[in-house]
């Protein structure tokens, strides 16, 4: 570097606040910039969320879809990482606090996400777990795989047609993936694993408020995403609100005003409805940033915030709206295309030169609903069945970070599509054992269970 760069780097520094999709691509974006790189993020790993699904299902590892931070970055020379959490953000002083210390920046990108939101229904966040983190891909893996566990051991019919019952609650694409690969697992993956129960006769239920599953998709590629669902033995109840969770059933409602209706169900999982991550709030509170209903940032055109052209934010923590005034939705792509933007401006701004407002280029959408079937769209193109889940196969395998993970879930997916085996089925955490206890566990003879077919 020559002495004029070696100046800059003294100078300009650019804090990155999150790891995933967004923060990831600005920092790679970055990587021959002239300046300094912080990205801080309380993981120290970039997490595939699209794939979660799959190690919640024991499809996959949480280590196919996880890449250390660090290792992503090694080789650029501009970037330090660091493992911390940020609690709050001076705009005027320029510093980024965390738990134990702080950091000044003249240019930060803010890339923290989003969660789920229960609409209030808190109390639900144990008995129904959503899906966002790793381990709640892991906890959701063991409840799936110790319902089948505690029905084999299940004398009683109800109580056993209760732990064979899973509910989704939330027609999106999590939900629709998520219910997909239950489905595969309770027709294919287990068959002739139980002595006493068919796992094939698992009921699994989505639940959805709106019309239809999949909204934010073309109609005829919706329902023929329900189709595929029925044929894996997944029952779809559109204009239906959950209303209560207890250890054993559901209470469900016709929307708007239908009767309420008990459904026995043990398994409960939650994927409906986001909420932006809480450093929202604080932009907020400390910059005058307007929030949309789920927490969103409202943004400049640039992607900055209003009266501080120094700070970004992108991904799901950001309101940007379309050409039509509908916001972006929060998918992967939305985020790394904005990363990549902020750090293209960033480094023109160093120059002195200015750039066009972000747009979006759309790329289409895919949803998995199985083995051989998926959903897509692609500019004016609507794709469905083989081809469409082809695509989905090509673009998750090009979009994971490293070049190991790419090849591990490659020969991973090939293994579990010719031999339908989820070799990652591992009940983990505490003591199953006091879980699968039964009433009736002196009545358990093994020798005298039924083989089934």
């Amino acid at each position: 570097m020559n002495k004029d760069t070696n100046e800059q780097l003294a100078v300009h520094h650019t804090v990155i606040i999150g790891g995933g999709f967004g923060g990831l691509y600005a920092a790679k974006a970055l990587r021959k910039a002239p300046l300094r790189l912080t990205l801080i993020d309380k993981r120290n790993f970039h997490l595939f969320q699209p794939l979660l699904y799959q190690v919640a299902t024991g499809g996959l590892s949480p280590g196919d879809i996880a890449s250390p931070l660090r290792g992503v970055l090694k080789r650029q020379e501009n970037i330090t990482v660091l493992a911390g959490e940020v609690i709050d953000i001076d705009p005027e002083l320029h510093v980024v606090k965390l738990r134990d210390g702080q950091i000044h920046y003249d240019s930060l990108i803010v890339a923290t996400g989003a969660g789920y939101t229960y609409f209030g229904n808190e109390q639900w966040v144990d008995a129904a777990p959503s899906l966002k983190t790793i381990e709640d891909a892991l906890d959701i893996r063991r409840r799936i795989l110790l319902a089948f566990e505690t029905a084999e051991r299940e004398p009683d019919p109800q109580k056993r047609k209760a732990l064979l019952t899973f509910v989704i609650v939330g027609g999106g694409p999590t939900g629709v993936e998520l219910a997909g690969a239950i489905g595969e697992l309770a027709n294919n993956t287990l068959r002739h694993e139980f002595r006493r129960i068919d796992p094939s006769e698992a009921q699994i239920i989505v639940l959805e408020m709106a019309e239809r599953i999949l909204g934010s998709y073309p109609a005829d590629l919706s329902a023929k995403a329900e189709k595929s669902l029925d044929e894996l033995g997944v029952t779809v109840r559109t204009n239906t609100a959950l209303v209560e969770i207890d250890e054993d059933h559901v209470m469900i409602r016709a929307m708007p005003d239908g009767d309420k209706v008990d459904l026995p169900a043990s398994t409960v999982l939650w994927a409906a409805g986001v909420k932006a991550s809480p450093l929202g709030h604080i932009l907020s509170e400390q910059t005058g940033a307007e929030l949309d209903r789920l927490g969103r940032v409202k943004v400049e055109a640039d992607l900055t915030l209003a009266g501080y052209p120094e700070i970004f934010v992108i991904g799901d923590l950001a309101r940007v709206d379309d050409t039509s005034g509908n916001p972006l939705p929060g998918m992967a792509p939305v985020a790394m295309q904005q990363g990549e933007y902020a750090a293209r401006l960033i480094e023109r701004r160093l120059s002195g030169k200015t750039s066009e407002p972000f747009s979006y280029h759309d790329k289409g959408t895919l949803a998995v609903i199985g083995r051989n079937s998926a959903v897509a769209t692609l500019g004016p193109a609507r794709l469905s069945g083989f081809f469409a889940w082809l695509i989905w196969l090509f673009v998750h395998i090009m979009y994971l970070v490293e070049f190991d993970n790419k090849i591990m879930v490659l020969m991973q997916w090939a293994w579990n599509y010719f031999t339908r085996n989820r070799g990652a089925r591992l009940i983990t955490g505490a003591d199953p054992f006091p879980l699968i206890e039964t009433e009736s566990e002196k009545d358990f003879e093994p020798s005298m269970a039924p083989v089934l077919k």
